[in-house]
């Protein structure tokens, strides 16, 4: 498998699942600005038109696109993994979070508040209807340890997307204990701590790599 990615974005959750399920792929670097492929400075989108990671190469050359059929893709690629759900009802519940995550939380909430080009009219509403997704998250994960019985696919997601409040200091995560609390332990975990570490680093260079071009 290829997994192009940019670092710290939400294609970190594969990266994460990956770990947790004992698998490998060809990991692309992928500038979020230029759409460059940093292992061979081609053009990103001659592969996804949209430009956006994650996105995936199976084995057999198919691309596939969007974070949660590209984690539940992964979750069904390692079916004795811990990572995926089984069929029936815990199926739908995986999925269930994992949409929740990519629209109320990933695009309708984060994606506003990261965007430096957005007019502080849109910033400050986002942040007003997040409010009531992150207390019915809040809400879910008092008393539980994950967002379904063991650690998933969308678990990964999860830390990945909370982990951009660092970036974003209107949601202080003290509001929210049980977030805050399931936050902290998914980063204890080591696949989580081994992804976090290597694309920050990566981060980093992204970041001197833009000031250095503009």
């Amino acid at each position: 498998m290829d997994l192009y990615f940019s670092p710290l974005a939400c294609s970190m959750a594969t990266r994460i699942a990956l770990d947790e399920a004992g698998g490998a792929a060809t990991f692309f670097e992928v500038d979020p600005k230029t759409k460059r492929v940093l292992n061979d400075d081609s053009d990103f989108r001659a592969v996804n038109s949209l430009g956006l990671v994650p996105t995936l190469r199976t084995d057999d050359g198919t691309v596939l696109t969007e974070n949660a059929a590209i984690l539940q893709y992964v979750a069904d690629r390692f079916p004795d993994s811990p990572i995926a759900a089984g069929s029936g009802i815990e199926r739908s519940r995986l999925q269930q979070w994992l949409c929740f995550i990519g629209t109320e939380l990933h695009k309708a909430l984060f994606v506003p508040l990261l965007d430096r080009k957005a007019p502080a009219e849109m910033k400050a509403y986002a942040l007003e209807k997040g409010l009531s997704r992150l207390d019915y998250l809040e809400k879910h994960l008092q008393g539980r340890d994950f967002l379904l019985e063991r650690f998933s696919v969308a678990d990964a997601y999860l830390v990945t997307v909370i982990n951009w409040t660092m970036a974003t200091p209107p949601i202080d995560l003290a509001k929210w204990p049980a977030i805050k609390a399931c936050y902290e332990r998914h980063r204890a975990r080591p696949s989580v701590a081994k992804a976090i570490a290597e694309e920050f680093k990566l981060y980093q260079a992204e970041v001197a790599r833009h000031k250095a071009a503009a």
